[in-house]
């Protein structure tokens, strides 16, 4: 990003059509052009639904949008729609935890609020759509139960073996499709 942080997303769009991947193709580049002009998580996620629904497409989609400042350890992050990411659990004086805001593409001017952590401990933080902890028999809350306890019991794996152990989850879920994974590994600092 423009002042040296990271940027990270992952999304999920309503649909299994051309249509639904090109408005993906959208949202990536919505999401790429704001995070040129804003760091901001909760206002890249707001200025890209502006952007979305000026396109006039009757799709959504969710979102996560992360943002790593490799000089402070700080990652903040907001949600549009979008299961959460799993990590080690934030000190709660630290860190706010928000439901975050609708998907992408469903009302204007939306809110997007931040969730701020303080990485301070080698670990990992995890991406992923809901197919993966979610299915027609397999509650969202099981599931994320199951990927929470996978990444806090592995804060030294290698990010590949950590995903290949989250995607293995989705097989739980019945689905067959949009199951994705996103490991971010980080040392914990010291970062300045």
């Amino acid at each position: 990003m423009p002042d040296g942080s990271l940027g990270f997303a992952i999304g999920d769009v309503q649909g299994h059509d051309v249509e639904a991947a090109a408005f993906m193709g959208q949202v990536r580049t919505g999401l790429r052009a704001v995070a040129g002009v804003t760091t901001d998580p909760g206002d890249i996620l707001g200025r890209a639904n502006n952007l979305l629904l000026s396109m006039s497409s009757d799709l959504l989609a969710t979102c996560t949008f992360l943002r790593f400042d490799p000089v402070s350890g700080e990652l903040a992050g907001a949600r549009a729609g979008h299961v959460p990411p799993s990590g080690p659990p934030p000190p709660a004086r630290r860190c706010n935890l928000d439901p975050g805001g609708l998907p992408l593409g469903v009302f204007p001017d939306q809110r997007y609020p931040v969730t701020h952590r303080r990485l301070t401990r080698r670990g990992a933080f995890v991406l992923i759509t809901d197919r993966v902890v979610e299915g027609p028999t397999f509650p969202i809350a099981e599931g994320l139960a199951q990927v929470t306890r996978l990444v806090g019991a592995a804060s030294e794996a290698d990010a590949d073996e950590l995903a290949a152990k989250v995607i293995a989850v989705a097989d739980l879920t019945g689905h067959t499709d949009d199951a994705a994974v996103l490991v971010l590994r980080h040392d914990g600092g010291p970062y300045r």
